[in-house]
């Protein structure tokens, strides 16, 4: 594709297609039944127009046609264009796990990278089944390390973005007995510079203030319940105030959440998994956003899975869909402009403060919200 600004040409949108058994065609689709998407990019589906058009006729309201296209530099505007990744029989089998689902999630999402910065500015990945596509190509246990394997090895960090709301996990798809072993003082300090950079350039925010979560019930109570907070965390907050970061705990994450305490900062770090993600689902779900910040480009996700309880149901809803895509032209304008601020650093005016609370204001790390 010719090279020009974000001010000539709308931004193009990368979608592979996931798991087609799945939810992901009729959330993409009732996603640009809205046409004021069109106004924001120019998207384009890696996937099937076979298979597009099958699940269009699950939505009877929907009255718009594809447009099938060969290449990214194809893609017309105002028009939902496909990319056939693939042109042999497809056997669809709604709310199924199959082989030849997960064999074209991944042929999709290779399509999909191949043309980032040639064709595609930004890649929204619809929801794969993490088990069905493995195979000799594909190894990893998610989009996250897949696409850090390509454009960033081991300075990925999976952060998941609402409203109101952004959680970044230090240890992401492991097991739970690994992760004590896994949390290190260095992991830490390294997915904090990671998340407050990302905080800045990404989303604008230029004075992030960073919660750190415990690992431990009560944040280890003082040694009690667990070491890792008095051995691991602390020193590794310590360490990243004195570079800088503005980040603050560890705190208990049931009174922590339980409480507004988590409205007070611009980003929380939590320890692992479903420490961050059970919170953020609960209080963010339906616009949630699963985004891969550490990395050259940008990716996003609907937080949700394949769905396949509700495949072909006309049931899903495109909300998360819809905010994975404005977030990714979003933040593809933000690392345009800090390219320009950083070039005129009389435009650091421009960049927000985050949070009005001051240090003084924010919770401390063992108020007794955070008690039984």
């Amino acid at each position: 594709m010719e090279e020009n600004t974000p001010k000539d040409r709308k931004i193009v949108v990368g979608i592979s297609h996931g798991d087609y058994n799945g939810i992901g065609y009729e959330t993409i689709i009732k996603t640009f039944q809205n046409p004021q998407m069109f106004d924001f990019c120019t998207p384009i589906i890696y996937g099937s127009s076979k298979i597009a058009n099958f699940y269009k006729n699950t939505i009877p309201e929907i009255n718009y046609s594809f447009n099938l296209i060969r290449s990214a530099n194809q893609a017309v505007e105002n028009k939902l264009n496909i990319i056939n990744i693939f042109h042999e029989e497809v056997k669809i089998e709604m709310g199924q796990s199959t082989n030849q689902a997960g064999q074209l999630s991944f042929d999709a999402l290779e399509a999909a990278t191949q043309d980032l910065g040639y064709g595609i500015d930004v890649l929204v990945t619809a929801p794969i089944n993490k088990d069905n596509i493995q195979s000799e190509d594909f190894k990893f246990p998610g989009h996250t390390e897949y696409l850090a394997d390509k454009f960033g090895k081991n300075k990925e960090l999976m952060i998941l973005v609402g409203e109101k709301l952004k959680i970044a996990v230090t240890t992401g798809h492991i097991p739970l007995k690994d992760i004590s072993s896994a949390i290190t003082k260095e992991l830490i300090l390294k997915k904090l510079a990671i998340f407050e950079e990302s905080l800045k350039v990404d989303f604008g925010i230029r004075k992030a203030k960073i919660a750190v979560l415990g690992l431990n019930p009560h944040a280890g109570d003082n040694g009690l319940l667990g070491s890792e907070e008095k051995e691991v965390i602390i020193p590794a907050i310590e360490e990243a105030k004195e570079k800088g970061i503005l980040a603050f705990g560890p705190f208990p994450s049931d009174g922590f959440f339980g409480s507004d305490d988590f409205t007070k900062f611009d980003g929380i770090l939590a320890m692992y998994h479903d420490q961050g993600l059970i919170p953020f689902k609960t209080l963010a779900f339906d616009e949630g956003v699963n985004f891969t910040a550490g990395i050259s480009v940008i990716r996003t996700s609907p937080d949700h899975g394949t769905g396949y309880n509700i495949a072909g149901k006309n049931l899903a809803s495109p909300m998360s869909m819809r905010s994975a895509i404005l977030m990714a032209v979003e933040v593809y304008k933000r690392r345009n402009e800090w390219t320009e601020i950083t070039a005129n650093p009389l435009k650091f005016s421009t960049i927000d403060d985050g949070k009005d609370a001051s240090p003084q204001d924010l919770p401390e790390t063992k108020d007794s919200a955070y008690t039984d």
